[in-house]
């Protein structure tokens, strides 16, 4: 096993066994707010907890950026490992809760992805298809970069990738403040999902192409 492959089998079991730590958490939390199984409309939950919940979710960005900061040489490919690490723990964060309490029953089921800055609602098909795209985009980055290719982030590069992040931000929060006053989610907008995964892999595939100058990739 070659350095390359070597480094991204231990990102990955990080990030496997970190989701499960996770995942346990929510376990014990559906415990104590939903006792007969987690459904919508949700359920508040106390200051307090929300306000560890809020510091846990920091915790974990902070973690995933720690490993790849380890794992990687320059900020790219440091980059590109945070990339497999976020998307292999949040695929296995799924997987996890299938284990522990056989949910979801399905992609189409809703969960509450996140929290920050406001929290994000959705089915578990949507973060699990751009965590697909977080693996294979950065897994292609590390070895593009340890094969001595560039990686050149564009203005058209910044600008697709913020517009897909608007795009996709948007279908998880648009309907928030309806659902935290106790109402049914509307039906997910996954033409927003779709677009936005499409401009996200032509935002990485610009980065990728040579431009007429060799640029510093470092």
């Amino acid at each position: 096993m070659n350095g390359i492959a070597r480094r991204i089998v231990w990102v990955s079991v990080f990030a496997i066994t970190f989701a499960f730590v996770e995942a346990s958490v929510v376990v014990y939390l559906r415990a104590l707010y939903y006792p007969a199984g987690f459904e919508f409309p949700l359920r508040l939950v106390t200051l307090s907890h929300l306000q560890v919940e809020l510091a846990r979710e920091t915790a974990t960005l902070g973690m995933l950026v720690s490993v790849a900061a380890l794992a990687g040489r320059v900020r790219w490919e440091q980059f590109g490992y945070f990339l497999v690490a976020f998307g292999v723990w949040d695929i296995f964060y799924y997987v996890w809760l299938k284990v522990a309490l056989d949910w979801p029953s399905a992609l189409t089921d809703w969960d509450v992805l996140f929290l920050l800055p406001l929290p994000w609602i959705g089915p578990v098909m949507a973060p699990v298809l751009i965590s697909l795209v977080m693996i294979v985009c950065g897994v292609h980055l590390v070895k593009r970069l340890r094969a001595g290719k560039h990686f050149a982030p564009r203005l058209i590069t910044w600008s697709l990738s913020i517009i897909a992040t608007a795009v996709i931000l948007y279908s998880f929060i648009h309907d928030v403040p309806a659902t935290m006053q106790g109402a049914d989610p509307q039906p997910y907008r996954y033409e927003f999902l779709g677009v936005g995964v499409i401009l996200y892999i032509a935002s990485f595939w610009t980065a990728c192409m040579r431009p007429s100058q060799q640029p510093r990739v470092l």
